[in-house]
């Protein structure tokens, strides 16, 4: 039992083009500092390190250790394949099997990506905004009067009506949000998507995948689209990154045996 818990694995952090295997940098995993070297495969290449054979479990500490090498591999390398978080093999010989696999994913993957970074926008609507924009409704104040003269159980299904009327306006402000902030941004962009809300405040969550030579001006225009709406909405601006909402590898480490 005691030799399998401290069994050492490979663990994996990003794929990259590149022609050498110099080192990435240093990483500390479970308390002791590793190196992060580059396994090679024809010309892609594949950061990893030395780490306990284990299940990683995706607490803040881990998570950012896994962020902070993804981050020192986007300094060094163009085409940057991000690869899931918690995922270790046996041996470099598993990782270059592996890459084989994935080669004639990674030989698509890498020109559409080369020289790109991905950035997010997260739009959070201020909660005195919204309330205001709830109650300049005429149709959600009627409902709220109506409600407000019944009994708990008579205004059940008003109720009900209410929270749809609610929910209507909501959709309607991300709609908003979709057609104000995102399509600009997606002209500036060579590719975008919006994601799903992460928060019940939320009206737009969205990924941009930019030229790097592009991210001034990019970045510009969140500038300008924020001061249009500071007042009403709170932005969290993120990246860059690589291309995690653009890229569908997604790694599963197979049970030995």
């Amino acid at each position: 039992m005691s030799s399998q818990q401290e069994e050492t694995g490979i663990y994996i952090f990003g794929a990259f083009q590149t022609e050498d295997e110099t080192p990435i940098g240093k990483i500390e995993i479970e308390g002791v500092e590793r190196d992060i070297f580059v396994i090679k495969y024809q010309d892609a290449g594949i950061a990893a390190c030395e780490a306990p054979m284990k299940i990683y479990h995706p607490n803040r500490k881990n998570l950012m250790m896994h962020q902070h090498a993804v981050s020192m591999i986007m300094e060094k390398k163009e085409a940057v394949i991000p690869i899931s978080f918690g995922n270790v093999f046996h041996s470099k010989k598993d990782v270059q099997a592996l890459m084989e696999k994935l080669y004639p994913q990674f030989e698509k993957l890498f020109p559409e990506i080369r020289g790109k970074v991905e950035l997010g926008l997260k739009v959070i609507g201020k909660k005195e905004w919204l309330e205001s924009i709830v109650k300049e409704n005429t149709k959600i104040s009627e409902m709220s009067a109506t409600v407000k003269g019944k009994s708990k159980a008579a205004g059940y299904y008003d109720r009900i009506k209410l929270g749809g009327a609610a929910q209507e306006v909501f959709s309607a402000l991300q709609q908003r949000m979709k057609e104000d902030l995102f399509l600009p941004l997606s002209e500036k962009a060579d590719a975008s998507k919006v994601n799903e809300p992460t928060g019940e405040k939320m009206l737009l969550n969205a990924s941009f995948l930019v030229d790097k030579e592009n991210e001034g001006q990019f970045d510009q225009l969140v500038n300008d689209l924020h001061e249009k709406w500071k007042g009403k909405v709170d932005f969290q601006y993120s990246g860059p990154w690589p291309a995690y909402n653009f890229v569908n590898i997604r790694l599963k480490v197979e049970e030995a045996g």
